[in-house]
C-alpha cells in the first residue's frame, strides 16, 4: 500500500511516521522543510525530535506525492483545504479512501472538512470519506505516550481495514459510522479550548476549569446531535476525549491563544507569536452561523467569539457567562 500524508504539519508528520504501509509519502507545502525530513527523519519546524521511520519519503512536489495512492490522509488547515485539494483533484481515483485530519469549518460554506472533499470530488464514494480524531496531541503521540483515536468511516469494513493501518503499540484506534458526529466535536472543541485556555490565563483552579469542561461539553453535544451527530460520539474519544486534550493542555495551539488571551493579550499579539494554526480562531465564526442558522443556545461559543471578533475583556465575559440564569442541567439536550 501507499499512503500519502498532505500537511507536514506536527500531526500530519506525526501520522506519517506511524502507518503501517508499505511506503507512505509526506507533502509539506515548502520544499526546505521536505528535504530537511529526508536528510535529518525530522520535522526541523513543527515536531523536532520525533525521528520517522526508512518508509516515509517527503517531497514538496503535490502531483507526485497524490498520484497512485492508495490511502490519501489530508492534514491541511481547514482554510487552505480546499484549495490544495482542488489542485491534484483529477489524480485521485473515486474509491480512494481519504481520512482528514483537519477539525475546523471552512469560512463562508460552513462545510465540515469531509463535506469540502465530497464538494470538491462530487464523483467521490462518500462513504470512503471520513476523519480520524481524538485526543491526538502531537508531541506526546510522537514521544510514544499511549493515546487513542477513532476513525470515523461510513463504510464500516473500510474504517476496520484503516484501523489496521493506524493502530500501534501504543497508539489504539477505534472505529466508528457516525462521521458527522466525529467530525462535528473536533471543530466544535477548538472553541471551546479557547475558552478553557481563557480561564486558565486568569488564573482560576480546577473547580472552574472542570465546570467549564462539563458545560463545554454539553453545548458541543447539543449543537452536534442537531447536526446529525449521535449523542453517544460525543461522550466517547472524539468528544470528550479531545475536549479533555485540548482544554487542559499547553500544547493545545487553541488553549494557548485563550491563556495569553486571559493574561491580556490581544488576539493579533498571540497568533503573531505561533508559528502553527490555532483552528479556533478562524472557525468561531463560522460555528457560531451554523449555531444560529440551527436555532441552538451556545453561549460558551458566543462569547468565545466577542472576545475573539469583538474585542471584549475575559472579565467581560466571565460575568455575562456567571450572570446567565441557571436552570434545568440537561434542559435542550437532545435524547
Amino acid at each position: 500500500m501507499k499512503a500519502t500524508v498532505v500537511g507536514a504539519g506536527s500531526w500530519g508528520t506525526a501520522v506519517a511516521g506511524l502507518l503501517s504501509a508499505d511506503s507512505v509519502t509526506l507533502w509539506a507545502r515548502r520544499p526546505d522543510v521536505a528535504e530537511a525530513i529526508n536528510r535529518y527523519r525530522s520535522n526541523p519546524d513543527y515536531l523536532i525530535g520525533y525521528e520517522l521511520p526508512e518508509t516515509v519519503a517527503a517531497t514538496a512536489d503535490l502531483e507526485e506525492a497524490v498520484t497512485g495512492a492508495d490511502l490519501l490522509i489530508w492534514g491541511v488547515p481547514s482554510h487552505g483545504y480546499r484549495t490544495v485539494l482542488a489542485e491534484v483533484a483529477p489524480l485521485i481515483r473515486p474509491d480512494t479512501p481519504i481520512v482528514s485530519l483537519a477539525k475546523g469549518i471552512e469560512e463562508g460554506t460552513l462545510m465540515r472538512m469531509t463535506e469540502v472533499t465530497a464538494d470538491v470530488l462530487p464523483g467521490h464514494d462518500r462513504t470512503h470519506i471520513g476523519v480520524l480524531t481524538g485526543p491526538n496531541l502531537a508531541r506526546e503521540i510522537a514521544e510514544g505516550q499511549p493515546a487513542a483515536a477513532v476513525i470515523a468511516m461510513a463504510d464500516e469494513a473500510l474504517a476496520v481495514r484503516l484501523q489496521r493501518i493506524f493502530h500501534g503499540p501504543t497508539f489504539r484506534v477505534y472505529t466508528n459510522t457516525d462521521v458527522i458526529g466525529a467530525e462535528a466535536a473536533g471543530a466544535l472543541k477548538n472553541v471551546m479550548a479557547i475558552g478553557a485556555g481563557i480561564a486558565h490565563g486568569m488564573g482560576f483552579g480546577m473547580n472552574s476549569i472542570a465546570t467549564f469542561i462539563t458545560r463545554a461539553l454539553f453545548e458541543l453535544t447539543r449543537l452536534g446531535t442537531v447536526l446529525g451527530g449521535r449523542p453517544l460520539t460525543f461522550a466517547g474519544l472524539a468528544g470528550m476525549g479531545d475536549l479533555i486534550a485540548t482544554c487542559m493542555s499547553d500544547q493545545s495551539r487553541n488553549h494557548q491563544v485563550g491563556f495569553g488571551i486571559g493574561q491580556g493579550k490581544t488576539v493579533d499579539e498571540i497568533v503573531s507569536e505561533m508559528n502553527m494554526v490555532a483552528e479556533g480562531v478562524k472557525s468561531t465564526r463560522g460555528i457560531l452561523a451554523i449555531a444560529q442558522r440551527e436555532g441552538v443556545d451556545t453561549p460558551i461559543a458566543e462569547q468565545v467569539g466577542r472576545v475573539l471578533y469583538e474585542g471584549a475583556t475575559a472579565a467581560e465575559i466571565l460575568g455575562i457567562l456567571m450572570g446567565r440564569a441557571a436552570g434545568s442541567e440537561t434542559e435542550g439536550l437532545n435524547d
